[in-house]
């Protein structure tokens, strides 16, 4: 790809960023305040899924530039473990990684717009974002920038209004939902914080998205570490905030259960004025969502059907490199999954399979031989952590909810007999 159609590490991070700040910041809440509702719980959910994005985003640094090559945990898992593992990542992300977040998104979308509009079948909107940003994104990378830097800056400017607005006025609750006692310790050990760092690390999905599209990184060797590290600190600490904004502006009793817990705290601050552009601008920051998430996913997809039969159709480019069928596929997906379940349930076991896979990835990490790119610091007790953390979370997700969980399971599945029949057609060699 000519070096005029690569973008550097700035619009990288920016991908990054706008793939993280989406929906999951503000859902989240209302689900976790269920189980934990203590002050520091919440923050230490965050600050935990904060840090697991920093350690993943210096493992992907690595991975990244010692592969230098577009396609993801595809690339890494096929290269490092099996192309078994990369197929299932590519599957994985294909149904769930990539089409569920755009999905998950326009019905959030739709949560947070259609009080604005009174339009009831308002479902089609999250539609028509979901088909607008695949057209923006068929064309080239330089358009695909442009699209996507004007979407982030809005989101950012959006985010850090709300947070100065958040922190510079005085609640209007008759009684603080802050609660900095120590009934913190109790909670953390409980299960339901354990299944609420999944909505966290759902939250933080994204962390690794540049990691997908090195190819069009200008010297990916210095831009990727800096775009994925430097987006991965910066959401953390956003993310925090927002959730002490949301808290300080909200009852416990009003954000249990409720997914527009933004408009919740602002409706409180501001009264209707307040909801309608607290709304108006969450619903414009999602389309960013959705544009990050169809610009890197069909990477992978494009990145699979160059090796195996089944899929080559979707190996196709255009004239600017761009897998146009990709992202149309891509788009399709995620088209069916908006009519496939709750707002809930699809984030739950989406988030659940990416955090297999994500794990996967981490422990194939140290399976790397004479390492040539990014060379992520303490390792290998970095990637130990990481797996071990991740695994404590997943298991306590079966625990408690289990039919999410074998849901996960099931795609992955899914998954592993495409690959049996798609190799009776032979691959390519790797």
């Amino acid at each position: 790809m000519n070096i005029k159609n690569k973008i550097g590490w700035k619009t990288a991070s920016g991908l990054v960023i706008a793939n993280m700040i989406g929906t999951g910041v503000f859902t989240s809440l209302g689900f976790q305040v269920i189980d934990s509702q203590n002050t520091w719980s919440i923050i230490i959910l965050w600050v935990i899924g904060g840090m697991m994005a920093l350690a993943g985003a210096f493992v992907y640094a690595e991975l990244g530039t010692h592969f230098k090559q577009s396609g993801g945990d595809y690339i890494f898992l096929s290269r490092t473990i099996h192309p078994t593992a990369g197929y299932l990542y590519a599957w994985v992300s294909l149904t769930v990684g990539f089409s569920a977040p755009i999905s998950i998104a326009a019905m959030a979308m739709v949560e947070y717009w259609e009080p604005l509009i009174g339009f009831h079948n308002s479902r089609t909107i999250g539609m028509c974002a979901i088909l607008m940003m695949g057209l923006f994104h068929s064309f080239s990378v330089n358009q695909s920038g442009l699209v996507h830097n004007i979407l982030t800056g809005i989101k950012l400017l959006f985010v850090f209004v709300i947070i100065g607005l958040g922190f510079g006025y005085a609640s209007v609750l008759s009684e603080s939902s802050f609660d900095f006692s120590s009934s913190w310790k109790g909670e953390i050990l409980a299960p339901g914080f354990a299944v609420s760092l999944i909505y966290v690390f759902y939250a933080y999905t994204g962390w690794n998205s540049a990691a997908y599209i090195v190819e069009e990184i200008k010297e990916p060797r210095k831009s990727l570490p800096k775009a994925l590290i430097s987006a991965a600190f910066l959401v953390m600490v956003v993310y925090v905030l927002l959730q002490l904004v949301f808290l300080k502006h909200a009852s416990i009793e009003q954000l249990q259960g409720k997914v527009q817990v933004a408009t919740l705290a602002f409706g409180n601050l501001f009264g209707l004025d307040g909801v309608f552009w607290i709304s108006l601008f969450i619903g414009i920051q999602l389309i960013a969502t959705i544009s990050g998430y169809t610009w890197v996913g069909p990477r992978i997809t494009n990145a699979m059907a160059k090796e195996y039969t089944f899929w080559k159709p979707l190996s196709v480019v255009n004239k600017n490199g761009i897998p146009v069928r990709a992202i149309w596929f891509n788009t399709a997906v995620s088209l069916l999954l908006m009519f496939s379940g709750s707002f809930e349930s699809i984030m739950l076991y989406a988030g659940f399979v990416l955090q297999v896979m994500g794990t996967l990835t981490i422990a194939a990490s140290l399976r790397l031989k004479n390492r040539s790119g990014f060379q992520s610091p303490f390792r290998p007790w970095l990637q130990i952590v990481y797996i071990l953390f991740s695994l404590w979370v997943m298991v306590f997700m079966v625990y408690d909810r289990p039919k999410e969980s074998l849901f996960g399971l099931g795609i992955i599945f899914v998954g592993f007999l495409l690959y049996q029949f798609d190799t009776l057609n032979k691959p390519t060699s790797l």
